[in-house]
């Protein structure tokens, strides 16, 4: 008896960290005591089974986007690999901009991805607003032990003393002001008193670190603005850099992993958790962030709002327009979960920045659809072809593999009759060299059915091609006997012009027709791709699967999926979600 081993994930350094971590025993069996979430802190009950936590924080102040997937896939992977938890947390600390239909919107799409933040029993969706009473708790800590103070400068004032990379900040005027009066102060502005902008909250660390996010960082600002969430009942709200350690300490994650824009911002998440420790306000061990280089995809804009001004001036269709590199947008374009994380496998993990092509990404949807998707036929660009020799009235049916990969598919059939539709580019009256498609004299099968001969055209008025007449040799039929008597080099497909299906058609493509839209001082609308969607009338395959869970490749052309959104079985609206070849490789 033989077995199959499954093989082991491609090692990278984070998981070289983890399994150091492991090892050494760090967290396993020392994590304190209790279910994570706000009241983790305060339980005395079985120990953390999880060997490790790590967490996907997305803000609800946008839809998803591909970028997002790389992280979501690295988080939720490893914690599955390692026999860990992985947890869903919102960090809804900034009310102005979040909003329930992106919670929703995010939550549909992790699920989507095929992730799950359920671990045993628990259910790991959380929220930073549920810790505000613990982060307010912790900063009058941090006040009392003489580590925050209460600052009255304005935010130029602020900003103007912070420094530059060359030349040390100044200290606050109100940095020494006792903690008492701080404390005082902290309340009121917790209760309404002040208006914003009025004072705030500072970390007091060092105004002469090599760090500027280590100069004296603000911890919370005023904010007279409803939350999604806990609606009036704050008006100061946490920065995120200050939410953030402490959202991971209360859920207890081992491995805090970001991106890498994180970096400089990591020496004040050690500092706020070090200093919760020592005041006995959170137990040890303690997370540790950990950065990765972020997803740089060519011919996207991934800036939540430069996307969100694409959507607010009708740029594009909604945030899920097919084009928009929203996970959202990809999966009405005809993206597959598995193509995502296909591609997000490739990628691998760095801590090196670099640029992936768009074409990386296409080709993980080629590659999973390939071995899937169903075949039919359109045409996009109709010319009647009438086989003049062909009976009037007379139809028969021609066979085709459903899947040339999966045998167990089964065949599809499709009539065959006198007048066809076929692609205007197959006929040519003056054809170019080696050109082996319809043309007057030439002979071209038709993809699963005669030989035929083309005999002539008929044009208009106007000089323009209305219909391509050809013969057909009655013996040739594919998959009849003696059919390969007669050999041509040419191929074309067709659909039955009184059986087709009309449907319309929307070609997609790039977005942006400059592979860095948004590089330095650049108006990224300037580079918006005018033919990134093309809406024709086309013909389909009668009996063509026209639902959103059932991807196609239209033979010679690409693939598409009906759009989840406008598509019905009356009326069919069809996708391109890629072509069969990497287009824009040839164009270059």
């Amino acid at each position: 008896m033989t077995t199959t081993s499954i093989p082991a994930p491609p090692s990278n350094f984070l998981r070289t960290i983890i399994d150091n971590d492991l090892a050494q025993d760090r967290y396993h069996g020392k994590r304190w005591a209790g279910r994570p979430g706000p009241a983790a802190v305060h339980e005395q009950a079985a120990p953390d089974t999880a060997r490790i936590r790590t967490r996907f924080p997305p803000e609800p102040n946008g839809y998803l986007h591909i970028g997002h997937a790389k992280s979501i896939c690295l988080n939720f992977g490893l914690a599955t690999d390692y026999q860990g938890a992985c947890h869903l947390r919102f960090d809804d600390t900034n009310p102005e901009k979040e909003e329930d239909e992106y919670v929703k919107a995010i939550v549909e799409m992790v699920k989507w991805l095929g992730f799950d933040w359920q671990y045993g029993d628990e259910n790991n969706c959380y929220f930073a607003s549920d810790y505000f009473q613990y982060m307010f708790s912790f900063a009058e800590a941090l006040v009392q032990a003489g580590h925050a103070y209460v600052d009255e400068q304005s935010a130029d004032e602020i900003r103007a003393n912070r420094g530059t990379l060359t030349e040390k900040g100044k200290n606050s005027p109100w940095r020494d002001r006792p903690a008492q009066e701080s404390l005082r102060l902290l309340s009121e502005m917790r209760d309404g008193k002040h208006p914003d902008g009025s004072m705030c909250l500072r970390a007091r660390i060092d105004m002469g670190s090599p760090n500027i996010n280590m100069r004296d960082p603000v911890m919370y600002r005023i904010r007279h603005v409803p939350h999604h969430r806990t609606g009036d009942a704050w008006c100061i709200y946490p920065m995120y850099s200050w939410a953030h350690p402490v959202e991971d300490a209360l859920e207890r994650i081992t491995h805090s992993i970001c991106t890498l824009e994180f970096e400089d911002q990591r020496p004040f998440y050690d500092w706020i958790l070090n200093r919760l420790a020592e005041l006995g306000q959170l137990a040890e061990p303690l997370p540790r962030q950990i950065e990765f280089a972020r997803l740089h995809l060519s011919y996207v804009v991934t800036s939540k709002r430069k996307l969100l001004q694409l959507v607010r001036e009708g740029h594009v269709q909604g945030w899920d327009d097919p084009r928009m590199p929203t996970l959202a947008g990809l999966r009405r374009r005809g993206y597959t979960p598995a193509s995502i994380r296909l591609f997000c496998e490739r990628l691998g993990v760095s801590k090196a920045d670099s640029r992936i092509d768009y074409s990386v990404l296409e080709q993980a949807l080629r590659d999973d659809l390939d071995p899937i998707a169903l075949r039919s036929v359109a045409v996009l660009d109709p010319l009647k072809l009438i086989i003049t020799n062909y009976p009037e009235g007379q139809t028969e049916l021609c066979s085709a593999p459903r899947n040339p990969h999966d045998p167990t598919a089964g065949r599809r059939e499709f009539p065959l009759s006198r007048e066809l539709w076929i692609e205007r580019e197959d006929f040519r009256e003056d054809p170019p060299k080696k050109y082996f498609r319809l043309f007057p004299g030439n002979m071209v099968r038709l993809k699963y059915g005669y030989i035929v001969r083309c005999t002539g055209c008929v044009k208009n008025d106007s000089g323009e091609i209305t219909e391509v007449h050809a013969e057909y040799l009655p013996d040739t039929k594919s998959g009849t006997p003696g059919s390969d008597s007669v050999k041509v080099k040419g191929n074309i497909t067709w659909v039955s012009a009184a059986h087709a299906v009309q449907a319309e058609i929307r070609l997609y493509d790039r977005l942006f027709s400059d592979p860095h839209p948004d590089a330095g001082d650049k108006d990224f609308l300037l580079t918006l791709n005018p033919d990134s969607c093309q809406i024709i009338q086309g013909w389909i395959e009668p009996g063509t699967a026209t639902t959103e869970d059932i991807p196609l490749q239209f033979e010679r052309i690409g693939y598409f999926v009906a759009d989840r959104n406008d598509s019905t079985a009356q009326k069919p609206v069809l996708n391109r979600a890629v072509t069969l070849k990497d287009s824009w490789a040839q164009k270059k």
